[in-house]
């Protein structure tokens, strides 16, 4: 079976694959030959997901996902939610979008937050929507260099360790994409191919 990820981002197509384990096939838009960027106008990380993997069906007229994260920070009312990538700005810069949600929480103590992810998959023109989540909380600061977005800051329930601390490994079986990603699979394993 193979499927095509709505996204380019290179940090997105390393995890899905990992956490797949090359049980589908997986080609991001570059591998179907579409450059364009994607619009993510919806309010909600649902309705971005399905605006993407829609845009990819019926252009290209092939089974397909997308999926749409947003970090929601209970201090800041659930944002920036389902504008996390372009909070700071359309130019989608971890870097400020981190230094911005740094600078909001710069007085609070209660910094709690939740990583939500959602995939929409369209299969056989039909669709459907998996979504996983993690609890976790911000800190003052960054620590690690892995991981991408808000991983830096982002320390889950649990561990002692942000998301950019942790191995590709260790993030995949605790990640919020993990969740999300393990019911996308149990589907696709239950159907015909």
């Amino acid at each position: 079976m193979q499927l095509v990820f709505a996204t380019n981002n290179p940090h997105k197509l390393e995890e899905i694959r990992q956490l797949t384990k090359n049980k589908f096939g997986i080609l991001s838009l570059r591998g179907i030959g579409c450059f364009e960027e994607i619009a993510e106008t919806g309010n909600t990380l649902e309705e971005n997901a399905l605006q993407k993997a829609k845009y990819v069906y019926e252009k290209f007229k092939v089974n397909c996902f997308a999926d749409d994260t947003g970090l929601e920070i209970e201090a800041l009312n659930g944002k920036p939610g389902a504008r996390s990538a372009r909070y700071a700005g359309a130019e989608q810069n971890s870097e400020k979008n981190i230094l911005k949600v740094l600078g909001e929480l710069n007085n609070f103590n209660k910094r709690d937050a939740l990583f939500k992810t959602v995939i929409c998959l369209i299969f056989k023109n039909k669709t459907h929507l998996f979504s996983g989540e993690v609890k976790g909380r911000i800190l003052h600061e960054k620590r690690g260099t892995g991981g991408f977005g808000y991983d830096p800051v982002f320390q889950p329930e649990g561990s002692e360790k942000t998301f950019a601390e942790m191995t590709l490994e260790e993030k995949n079986k605790i990640s919020h994409r993990a969740a999300a990603v393990k019911k996308f699979i149990s589907f696709l394993e239950k159907q015909n191919p």
